[in-house]
């Protein structure tokens, strides 16, 4: 199948300050991807311009459509979930299942209300009577039972606590995600995300600096552990990040043979968390 969201020299300024400087990616269907960067590093604008809100130079296609001119038949087939969830202060739950019902053609109101009976809010709640978590949570049910082809997720599980953070990503293998579907994360949270994407993309000042298969990175990083008199052989295989746990040297490798590896000390896959830190200490790709 083609790609759900392919880019090619796709690029956006903010006047003299460019946001996005040219990239090119492809994100094939039935994908979990993680697009991760820090603040200001371009992963919202990239939405954005997915999204058709806001236009841009070159080439960027999604489901086949071109954003900029395709937008109203586009949105048909994506759900979008930003970091903050805005609903009116007098909205009770029932009154925006409701609405959603009679605006999206692709909506299941069985399973919002299934989602939304895994929590303490009740069909007559007013928003301006819920807790920030508690409006993420009801924004989070409405958006996750429309039936869409792609699934946008800007820090989804911000304000909501660790409990409920693990639930929504349960639900979202679970009760979302099949191979017809995909799906697009950018989060600060990077380790609670980690099990569940197939594909990494690491952005940074505009530029995309990694963007592989979660397989892939697998195989190209390796972590090793390695004691006092073995820094020199190690170091002598250049690896591209160094930290210091429990006074001995953790390095990290790219592309380096583990079995190689292995005879400087303890090896292990790197998290994406650590991963991350090491990218975008670096300029590595």
């Amino acid at each position: 199948m083609s790609a759900v969201m392919s880019a090619r020299g796709m690029t956006k300024r903010y006047g003299k300050r460019v946001a996005v400087d040219d990239i090119s990616f492809d994100i094939p269907a039935g994908r979990i991807v993680g697009l991760i960067g820090p603040n200001g590093s371009g992963k919202t604008t990239t939405l954005k311009a997915a999204l058709g809100l806001i236009p841009f130079e070159g080439q960027l296609s999604v489901l086949g459509l071109d954003p900029r001119t395709q937008r109203d038949e586009l949105m048909q087939d994506v759900c979008f979930i930003a970091d903050v969830a805005i609903l009116p202060k007098w909205l009770r739950v029932r009154e925006a299942i409701d609405f959603v019902e009679g605006v999206h053609p692709r909506f299941n109101r069985e399973k919002a209300e299934r989602y939304i009976a895994n929590t303490k809010l009740t069909p007559d709640m007013k928003v301006k009577s819920m807790s920030k978590g508690m409006i993420v949570q009801l924004h989070l049910a409405l958006v996750m039972a429309i039936d869409a082809k792609l699934l946008v997720l800007d820090e989804p599980t911000l304000g909501l606590d660790i409990m409920y953070r693990k639930q929504f990503y349960q639900n979202l293998l679970e009760d979302y995600f099949d191979e017809n579907k995909t799906i697009v994360i950018t989060t600060h949270q990077v380790e609670e995300v980690e099990h569940i994407l197939t594909d990494l993309m690491f952005i940074r000042d505009g530029k995309i600096v990694l963007a592989a298969s979660m397989d892939e990175v697998g195989e190209r990083y390796t972590e090793v552990m390695v004691p006092g008199d073995k820094v020199n052989a190690a170091n002598a295989l250049q690896p591209i990040d160094q930290r210091t746990v429990f006074g001995k040297s953790v390095m990290l490798f790219d592309g380096v043979p583990r079995h190689q590896l292995a005879a400087l000390g303890e090896t292990r896959n790197p998290s994406v968390a650590d991963l991350f830190v090491a990218t975008m200490k670096g300029s590595y790709a």
